[in-house]
């Protein structure tokens, strides 16, 4: 690969509590969509590389699932928590994205339930960075456009007491602002070295598996609080066709049999919509026409099937 003598290249773990912002932050930094983003907490299920080009630099920005504390028997949660952790011990940066809304409306007293946990977990994850003591570990205050000048001084000295991050950005994932800055430090502290990727690579994911996640994105914001997180979806087949398209066809696995018809719908309405938007959305990504057949099937324990984890590059026992 022909490339300047002068070149970086480095892993950036992006870290955090479940919802604050780390899957819409790396797609801004690469440029388009390579991780799902829903409203739906514990979107981001396994490791999933996005590979951005900045300057002479590629950083390979690892977007983590989120981290919280996961129940005992809960085998899904529990790897997912491992994967996100394995994510920071093996990258040359760390970014810390807390939901800043959120951790500022339950200091003051006045959050839900869900700030209450994102706080939670927003200390737990210090407290994991502190134990680590790493270099090049940075903060995120992510969402400053929802919070006044006051109320960000207030959260930057919290977390500057802390003495675990060497700079603390203010950002809106969303909107980019403050991203160029949090771009430009990691690109001057990451290592030189010749490139990890092809630079017009944008994601380090099989094509089968991002098909899944988009189907379980659209899943997911079309059955909110009926489906929560009781589903997968795995790409069975993926057959080119002679005229150029593309056929996939998917199973969306539920846990029990009454989820069947919630997924499906009315006269299949639900599972159409669905289809239709995952379709939409691949045929941008893929650049061809796309033909998506989805079916439901019901597999009560997926969630204790080690071949389930493999395929998404978690651990089955930890």
């Amino acid at each position: 690969m022909n490339q300047k003598a002068n070149t970086k290249s480095g892993f950036v773990a992006i870290i955090g509590a479940p919802n604050a912002g780390k899957s819409t932050l790396v797609n801004a930094l690469v440029g388009e969509k390579v991780s799902i983003v829903t409203h739906k907490v514990q979107t981001t299920r396994f490791q999933i590389r996005g590979i951005a080009m900045i300057e002479n630099a590629q950083l390979v920005l690892v977007d983590t699932p989120g981290i919280f504390k996961a129940k005992d028997k809960d085998r899904l949660g529990k790897s997912m928590v491992h994967a996100a952790w394995t994510g920071v011990d093996d990258a040359d940066a760390i970014v810390h994205v807390v939901d800043a809304p959120a951790f500022n409306r339950q200091t003051h007293g006045d959050g839900t339930s869900q700030d209450r946990l994102s706080l939670e977990d927003t200390e737990r994850v210090t407290a994991g960075l502190a134990l680590r003591k790493r270099d090049k570990t940075y903060l995120a205050l992510n969402k400053i456009d929802e919070l006044e000048r006051e109320q960000l001084l207030a959260l930057i000295a919290h977390f500057d007491a802390t003495g675990v991050y060497q700079h603390i950005f203010l950002i809106s994932a969303l909107n980019r602002d403050g991203v160029q800055d949090l771009v430009s430090e990691i690109v001057k502290e990451m290592p030189e070295g010749p490139y990890l990727y092809p630079p017009d690579q944008a994601a380090d994911i099989p094509s089968r598996l991002m098909a899944a996640e988009i189907t379980r994105e659209k899943l997911f914001l079309r059955l909110h609080d009926e489906l929560p997180y009781a589903s997968t979806v795995e790409t069975e087949k993926w057959t080119r066709q002679k005229n150029g398209d593309i056929r996939i066809d998917q199973v969306i696995y539920v846990k029990r049999p009454s989820q069947k018809p919630i997924v499906l719908g009315k006269n299949g309405q639900t599972i159409k919509d669905i289809g239709a938007k995952a379709r939409h959305e691949m045929q941008e990504w893929l650049g061809c026409k796309v033909h998506l057949f989805l079916f439901v099937k019901v597999r009560e324990k997926w969630v204790d099937d080690p071949a389930r984890y493999l395929q998404s590059g978690l651990e089955f026992d930890v």
